[in-house]
């Protein structure tokens, strides 16, 4: 397996897999998907390029150099503390329940830990029960916290459901 920071040049690439795994366009959806609460586009290349305008590093995983995009995750420091925030975690559906999900994950915090970072955080739709059960077996707890889902934001797709909101998940990294 090949781990590499994204650039401008897989943006492209990029949008597809996050768009199939999230939204199930372009071919069948993944057991994360959340075609049931939104619809639309995950993601558009506007959007990407200005992540890696941002302080966020996309990092792509390949089987070798010249294979298809298998996954992806982005990672962010929050304003200069210790602790960085995960996002973005996308496995092309097809290659889904084969651990990559779990080897991206630990390649974020290891990414993290590595600049710095003491705690993970990040986001997931509460009706997402399954998938915050998968984090949860990795280590992430909630922490109480919610955010509210930004129903304004045209760039997160069409929100199908008027009772979206965030849980908070969290995790330790280890030293």
């Amino acid at each position: 397996m090949i781990l590499s920071p994204a650039t401008s040049a897989d943006i492209e690439e990029l949008c597809s897999l996050v768009n199939t795994a999230y939204r199930g366009q372009g071919g069948q959806p993944g057991w994360t998907h959340e075609t049931e609460l939104i619809a639309g586009k995950r993601a558009d290349p506007a959007s990407l390029a200005a992540m890696l305008d941002q302080e966020i590093t996309v990092l792509l995983l390949r089987a070798s150099s010249d294979d298809k995009l298998s996954g992806c995750v982005a990672v962010q420091p929050q304003d200069g503390s210790t602790t960085w925030y995960i996002s973005m975690l996308a496995i092309d559906p097809a290659q889904q329940a084969t651990g990559l999900g779990r080897t991206l994950l630990n390649a974020a915090e290891s990414y993290a830990t590595e600049r710095g970072a003491t705690t993970a955080r990040m986001t997931v739709i509460q009706l997402r029960e399954s998938l915050i059960a998968w984090y949860e077996r990795r280590g992430y707890r909630r922490t109480g916290e919610t955010e509210a889902f930004p129903y304004e934001d045209k760039s997160v797709g069409k929100p199908l459901r008027a009772d979206l909101h965030f849980v908070v998940l969290e995790k330790i990294l280890p030293r």
